[in-house]
């Protein structure tokens, strides 16, 4: 699967982006036609802590899945949004099987 990861407005260092590679990687075993993915990662300028906003947006042939979280960091952010994924995903495969 391709992950693209877009940083809006900052730079993002590798081993953010590493990791972002490996926890969306793990989503293939719940359905391997995944084809790619875009994330976003964005820093919203408030008082609160937590300011950290990550949309995750999964490509499948036929439907697009799109999770956006806000967390107090990036990491934790993409853990919700990718165990979010994981749930729509064997929903998305469950409902495919159904139809066979």
């Amino acid at each position: 699967m391709k992950v693209n990861v877009h940083a809006v407005n900052f730079t993002v260092d590798r081993k953010l982006v590493d990791f972002i590679n490996e926890r969306l990687a793990k989503l293939e075993k719940f359905y391997d036609k995944v084809v790619s993915s875009d994330v976003f990662l964005k820093v919203e300028k408030t008082s609160e802590k937590e300011n950290k906003i990550v949309e995750v947006k999964i490509h499948v042939p036929g439907d697009d899945f799109m999770v956006k979280k806000q967390c107090k960091t990036f990491e934790e952010a993409i853990e919700v949004s990718a165990e979010s994924l994981e749930r729509l995903l064997i929903k998305r495969k469950e409902k495919i099987r159904a139809h066979i």
